[in-house]
């Protein structure tokens, strides 16, 4: 079979990717450690390659064109492919269970893919999964009952782990908007929720009056009680589902703090947890 794809080098995709992400030029040669000037040869030379324009460069911002749109999936599933590959050379015999913990709805968008990704990679090891709330997960981590733990993190009071994702909050509703005057009808997960925190003191910093309507453990029963008109909730942007609504300042609602997920190992993991803390240190800096 004859093959005629581009011939790309791995190196000009992550430079593309990296300046979608930060949709500057000079941010990108700094956080890699090189010129501006070389960031943009790259770019140049992957644009030569395609054919196409992939970024669309004003004074302040650099966008993505519509082909940029196109080659940014792309190039994630490429590099993806690539660090799979590696790991299977590398590490093709890797062995043993590999105890992680995680929030439910943090698990829901974002884990499985890359947890599927590492399990092709290193078919001989067992991931050992638990959803909970972040303070539960911090408890056990503390116990030792798991080899490392995603955790929401709270970026003013601690900088423990390393920080993986980064995403604006917004308050979420469905067919209907809260007065705005009226008490804040709230669906939340419940005690110790990290989210259902920020929701209250952000509607108390502007003297908003709220009370808690519904309460659920699971991410499917948030959304099936907001999309039914019980209330509002809190959700990082980007995980905001079809048939709810994101509210904007007009609703009256306060500004939300950001969204933080930390990743936090224990000393002396093993040769498999160590790979896995790796790939989903890789893996989900590209989202």
């Amino acid at each position: 079979m004859k093959y005629s794809g581009y011939d790309l080098d791995m190196a000009l995709l992550k430079t593309f990717l990296r300046v979608a992400e930060t949709g500057s030029f000079t941010q990108t040669a700094q956080s890699m450690g090189r010129t501006q000037a070389a960031v943009s040869l790259q770019i140049k030379r992957l644009e030569e390659i395609t054919g196409k324009s992939l970024l669309e460069r004003t004074h302040k911002k650099v966008f993505l064109t519509t082909a940029g749109e196109i080659m940014i999936a792309y190039a994630r599933r490429m590099l993806t492919i690539s660090q799979e590959l590696k790991n299977r050379f590398e590490e093709s015999n890797l062995e043993g269970e590999v105890r992680l913990g995680t929030p439910e709805d943090f698990a829901t968008a974002y884990l499985p893919q890359v947890l599927a990704g590492f399990a092709r990679s290193h078919p001989h090891t067992q991931l050992n999964v638990r959803c909970d709330l972040t303070l539960h997960l911090h408890e056990g981590f503390e116990r030792g009952e798991y080899d490392m733990v995603l955790l929401k993190r709270e970026a003013a009071t601690t900088t423990e782990g390393v920080m993986i994702w980064h995403k604006p909050l917004v308050w979420v509703t469905g067919d209907t908007s809260p007065n705005a005057k009226a008490v804040v009808p709230l669906v939340l997960a419940p005690q110790p929720c990290i989210y259902r925190k920020r929701a209250f003191e952000s509607l108390d910093k502007v003297h908003r009056q709220w009370r808690v309507a519904y309460t659920s453990p699971s991410l499917a029963g948030t959304i099936a009680a907001v999309k039914a008109g019980l209330g509002v909730t809190v959700l990082p942007k980007n995980m905001v589902p079809h048939g709810l609504t994101v509210l904007d300042s007009d609703s009256g609602l306060p500004e939300l703090p950001h969204a933080e997920i930390t990743l936090l190992l224990r000393e002396n993991l093993s040769k498999a947890a160590a790979m896995l803390a790796k790939h989903i240190i890789h893996s989900l800096g590209q989202v």
